[in-house]
């Protein structure tokens, strides 16, 4: 990571300002305070790897929060959602009507789109990753659903995805750009799993179902490869009956079979325009869709998309070359 900002070297009273305004635009504007009696001190290092901006934030003793106000502001994101995870300290938090106090290893969404407030007492180091929304909503659902829900650093998906988001940081600048941004997409999966493995805890009754039909919806996205993945096999996995996980399915307006057919195809149309897989058979990339064979995928594919496999591949690469 590149060093983006530090106070070293800045005098005391002007720290803070040019803090602010740096933080403000790797971010989002925020009204903040210092807590302490002390100069303030921080550091900002950051990385692109992927598409994805890594942001590194080392300091001390900070009050920030979104507000009506800020969220106005025309700098404002709202297509973005932040990761943010504790690397050292502690870090109190609240959105949405929840309060928490994250530790090492425990991270939280932050939704640009609502108010939050977060505070350092003494030194903590956060790591912050700006993910597009739709990577999450489109799994887990709306973001007020999970936003500002600390995922505890002992689950055991959490520990893996954070030691492969260090290794991702580590390596990302000797990664081919293809490469990295595959990466990217294994790591924002691994996020949405984490989720996924929290939201389990303790569900509110009201968002119940809800939160079964994402769980549900993570799995198939990791495990589209998988050809015996049926309404069965994925009731049996989010462990509620199968004519439960039918009737929540139903409710909003879907069929199991259907949105496990649909993702196969979305992920097999992504790759397809994906430079990094043109070298890959289309019997290969079928197989990894969770298709049986080449035939099969060949005819549901034109079904969907009205070209065939080649030809959405050769017209997708075309067009990316001519932009």
């Amino acid at each position: 990571m590149q060093t983006i900002f530090s106070t070293d070297g800045v005098l005391p009273k002007d720290r803070f300002r040019s803090w602010r305004d740096v933080c403000e635009d790797r971010l989002v504007p925020m009204a903040q305070n210092c807590l302490g009696e002390e100069p303030f001190d921080a550091t900002i290092d950051g990385v692109s790897i992927g598409g994805l901006d890594f942001t590194k934030f080392a300091l001390r003793n900070l009050r920030a929060a979104t507000t009506p106000r800020t969220l106005r502001h025309e700098n404002h994101k709202t297509d973005h959602l932040f990761m943010s995870m504790v690397l050292t300290g502690t870090v109190r938090s609240d959105q949405n009507d929840r309060s928490s106090t994250d530790t090492a290893g425990d991270f939280a969404i932050r939704d640009t789109n609502t108010p939050w407030t977060i505070e350092h007492n003494g030194y903590s180091e956060v790591l912050a990753i700006a993910i597009p929304r739709e990577r999450l909503e489109g799994v887990l659902g709306p973001a007020r659903i999970f936003a500002g829900l600390t995922v505890g650093g002992g689950l055991p998906v959490t520990t893996l995805t954070r030691s492969f988001l260090s290794n991702l940081l580590r390596e990302g600048n000797r990664l081919p750009a293809h490469v990295a941004e595959r990466m990217v997409g294994v790591g924002i999966d691994l996020v949405v799993a984490s989720l996924a493995e929290r939201m389990a805890q303790e569900v509110p009754r009201p968002v119940h179902g809800s939160v079964v039909v994402q769980r549900a919806k993570a799995y198939i996205e990791a495990n589209l490869h998988d050809q015996t993945l049926d309404p069965s096999h994925l009731a049996a996995a989010t462990g509620v009956s199968l004519r439960r996980l039918q009737e929540l399915f139903h409710e909003r307006g879907q069929h199991i079979s259907d949105w496990i057919w649909h993702r196969r195809l979305s992920v097999a149309a992504n790759r397809l325009a994906d430079p990094g897989y043109i070298d890959m058979p289309l019997g290969t990339l079928a197989y990894a869709c969770g298709f049986a064979s080449q035939a099969h995928f060949s005819r549901r594919f034109k079904e969907r998309y009205g070209l065939s496999p080649r030809d959405y591949r050769h017209r997708a690469l075309s067009e990316a070359v001519a932009c």
